[in-house]
């Protein structure tokens, strides 16, 4: 589903991502794990459009970023770690408009709006502007509009940040649900524990090097998470 291939992106003197190869297949979580400043942001913005890079490829469904962005784009969902949403719209009119960008049929973006504003208890604000809202209704929201137009491919930087514990155990049900249907979700976290238990696949990123990458019982072992990281960070 998603191939990033010899990825190298340069600012100024400083490689941010260092010759990074990384495959993610349908049905796969893949958490992307690195202290700040790692090169996680980066790689994330690349793959879905929004920063050029100087050297590699990435694919989205066989379809380069590069070549056909429009295209690539078509198949993804995008949830930056601080989501920047038109704040003089109301929510509902928010998610009509994502819905208009991805030719949503009227009745499937009802029904979609209706199912996750429902399990987010956002439905009684969806008439209020966005500009009232709190940081995790907004959260809420952007999780909403990058779910309903069913992308193959979701993109998520710490999607976790701002959610309550209910909206969290729902966002890792929904991702688990997407991955089971067919679809693949690629997101940086620093909850370790949560990567551990739901990632398929883990990929741990230092200084725009990719140094580690595999299965989550490849990586972990008998060990955990935590532990893998930390020693590969001192190394």
């Amino acid at each position: 589903m998603l191939y990033i291939d010899h990825l190298t992106k340069i600012y100024g003197d400083k490689k941010a991502v260092d010759d990074l190869t990384l495959h993610i297949s349908r049905g796969e979580i893949c958490g992307f794990i690195g202290h700040n400043g790692a090169g996680k942001t980066t790689t994330l913005k690349a793959t879905v459009g929004i920063l050029d890079f100087d050297a590699g490829d990435i694919k989205v469904g066989g379809i380069s970023v590069k070549d056909d962005p429009v295209a690539a784009k078509r198949m993804i969902a995008y949830i930056p770690d601080n989501p920047d949403i038109y704040e003089f719209m109301t929510g509902a009119q928010y998610l009509t408009f994502i819905s208009d960008i991805f030719g949503i049929r009227e009745e499937d973006r009802k029904a979609r709006t209706e199912k996750y504003s429902s399990l987010f208890e956002l439905t009684s604000v969806l008439g209020q502007p966005i500009s009232s809202y709190s940081h995790g209704m907004r959260q809420k929201l952007a999780i909403i509009s990058a779910w309903i137009h069913e992308p193959k491919l979701i993109l998520l930087d710490e999607p976790f940040v701002g959610l309550d514990p209910k909206a969290s155990h729902i966002l890792k049900e929904m991702m688990r649900e997407h991955c089971d249907a067919g679809g693949a979700i690629f997101f940086s976290t620093h909850v370790l524990e949560v990567a551990e238990k739901l990632c398929d696949r883990i990929a741990i990123i230092k200084g725009g090097k990719l140094i580690r990458t595999g299965t989550t019982e490849e990586i972990i072992g008998d060990e955990s998470l935590e532990a893998v990281f930390l020693e590969l960070e001192g190394e």
